[in-house]
């Protein structure tokens, strides 16, 4: 199927959460191809995210040194802090743990220090870029 723009669009239907959806998707490119046809298994890469800055990033303030303050690289919740204020450590230290979408991701010392102060606590939701620990 053709859309008056040129580009092709198929329609598609897909179940989420037990709920049937029928979706119309344009393609980016002119040709459509067919999983089913071809034997052969899509893949799909989504377009890279604008970096995160202590500028853009939802909630996070501007920091004087960065390069003394530990970020997430992603939305999630805190699901429990391993390190304490006062703390000295070394690269790649354990500080706390993070989950998304029912996964754990360890966040770990990007630098050699004392911890200053730990921003967040357990059961909060984080948003990426937001400053979880700074050094001193």
């Amino acid at each position: 199927m053709m859309r008056a723009g040129g580009k092709p669009q198929v329609k598609l239907k897909i179940t989420v959460d037990g709920k049937a959806y029928e979706v119309e998707v344009e393609a980016e490119e002119t040709e459509v191809v067919h999983a089913a046809a071809t034997h052969r298994p899509l893949s799909w890469t989504p377009a890279p995210a604008a970096p995160v800055t202590a500028a853009s990033a939802p909630g996070a303030a501007p920091v004087a040194d960065e390069s003394k303050v530990c970020r997430t690289p992603m939305v999630g919740v805190v699901s429990r802090i391993t390190a304490r204020e006062g703390q000295e450590v070394k690269v790649d230290d354990a500080l706390l743990v993070l989950e998304a979408m029912k996964m754990e991701t360890s966040i770990t010392s990007p630098v050699a220090g004392k911890i200053k102060k730990i921003n967040v606590s357990a059961g909060e939701s984080v948003q990426a870029g937001q400053v979880l620990v700074e050094f001193e």
